[in-house]
């Protein structure tokens, strides 16, 4: 009982002794010891500056995709590769406004929907204001509640109802740059527009963040106008360039969402599609494409890691090398330990903690150097990703762990070796 009881005592002495054997033996080869490292530096180094960046790249991903939110799902007309339909226009697969009539009624994971009709590029309309008209403007089509969907807030007046979907009135939304460009007042609800020959009653003016618009609007940056859609195919074209967006009750409800909007359309796509026929559109949530973005980046980061792991490899040959010698040039002090009571496991475990104490030397420096490169690339380029790199602690823990298992593995050689030597032989050694 005694034993037990003292067995944690003596095998932290033991540990002490050992571990302060070892930095004197460091200590007193400075230069070899810090030589010996550089394999481990390195990689510990290029490991954590690669994850850093890696880091920064997700997060900047990560907060631009919750700018639509995770619920947010996304309906495009596509061209399918197999079936009768292959070799059809995609302009003659485009969709129906009808297409989509009692989509919220039919599938009940969802919460919002809108359709979503953006001017074509090449012939945007003239807005004129008074004796002032701006060129250029993209005059976009959305059914109420499409600016909760895409995280466009109106910031002045208030959003379509809808009673001015139904009734196809004559109301629309500005953002701040046409508001200005046109000469309105900043509170400029109740004031009216000219479009193709029509006056607009302004009831909303919207955000302008250009990354937001260039995605809401498929190309617009600035100068926006949204109509309701009912309103938009009174300007001529029944049969327009759409596309549409919808918002799921949750997100765990994401992918049964896309799972009911997908059954939805295959009844109702024109043409008609046969069983088992394939689909003319796509339906893509926020949530997937996060999924699907964190195992590239997982796997992106396993492969950037698995290069760096080559210098932690050669790293740990080469205190396994240095080890080695260590171990031949202190053959006389091994035998006299041992001739004078030192058992196998104090060697043993004397040579091992000086293998470990170099890998975790090495990787503190590496973890330091890959800091200061993190910084300084974010520094000189001034990019906003890049601004945003930082190594998470996860990375840190995998850093040590792996220098520790590098210490264990490759001194555990040198190690039993020096255990193993003869102490007689050992004290003859030259």
């Amino acid at each position: 009982m005694k034993k037990l009881l003292l067995a944690p005592i003596l095998f932290l002495q033991l540990l002490y002794q050992s571990s302060y054997l070892a930095v004197g033996q460091i200590w007193a080869k400075k230069t070899r010891s810090i030589l010996t490292t550089t394999g481990i530096v390195i990689g510990v180094a290029s490991i954590t500056t690669v994850i850093a960046l890696l880091t920064g790249l997700k997060k900047q991903t990560l907060a631009d995709f919750e700018k639509w939110g995770a619920r947010t799902i996304w309906i495009r007309h596509a061209e399918p590769r197999t079936g009768p339909k292959r070799n059809i226009s995609w302009w003659n697969l485009r969709f129906w406004p009808d297409e989509f009539d009692g989509i919220l009624e039919r599938c009940r994971s969802l919460v919002r929907f809108s359709r979503i009709a953006p001017r074509d590029f090449y012939t945007p309309f003239i807005v004129r204001y008074g004796g002032k008209s701006v060129e250029g403007v993209n005059v976009t089509g959305v059914d109420p509640g499409a600016e909760q969907i895409t995280n466009r807030p109106v910031i002045l007046g208030r959003p379509f109802s809808k009673l001015d979907e139904s009734e196809g009135r004559q109301v629309c939304y500005v953002d701040v740059m046409l508001r200005d460009k046109l000469g309105l007042d900043k509170d400029c609800i109740g004031q009216t527009v000219l479009v193709g020959g029509k006056n607009y009653l302004i009831i909303g003016v919207v955000d302008i963040l250009p990354e937001r618009a260039s995605q809401w609007t498929g190309g617009g940056h600035g100068l926006e106008m949204f109509i309701p859609f009912r309103t938009y195919l009174k300007l001529g074209d029944p049969h327009p360039h759409m596309y549409a967006m919808a918002e799921s009750i949750s997100t765990e409800l994401s992918e049964e969402a896309v799972s009911e909007i997908t059954f939805f359309l295959r009844q109702m796509r024109r043409p008609r599609l046969s069983p088992g026929e394939p689909d003319t559109f796509t339906v893509r949530s926020v949530q997937s494409r996060i999924e699907q973005y964190n195992r590239v980046s997982m796997l992106i980061t396993l492969i950037a890691g698995g290069v760096a792991g080559i210098s932690l490899l050669v790293g740990g040959i080469g205190i396994m090398n240095i080890m080695l010698v260590s171990v031949s040039e202190r053959t006389r002090e091994i035998g006299l330990r041992k001739a004078v009571g030192a058992r196998k496991r104090a060697i043993l475990t004397q040579f091992l903690v000086e293998s470990l104490i170099l890998c975790f030397f090495g990787g503190l420096i590496g973890l330091g150097l890959g800091k200061l490169l993190t910084i300084a690339i974010g520094a000189i380029s001034k990019n906003e990703v890049l601004g945003m790199a930082q190594i998470p602690l996860w990375a840190v823990v995998l850093a040590f762990g792996f220098c520790g298992t590098v210490g264990i593995i490759f001194g555990m050689i040198p190690a039993i070796k020096a255990m193993r030597l003869n102490p007689i032989e050992a004290l003859r050694h030259e």
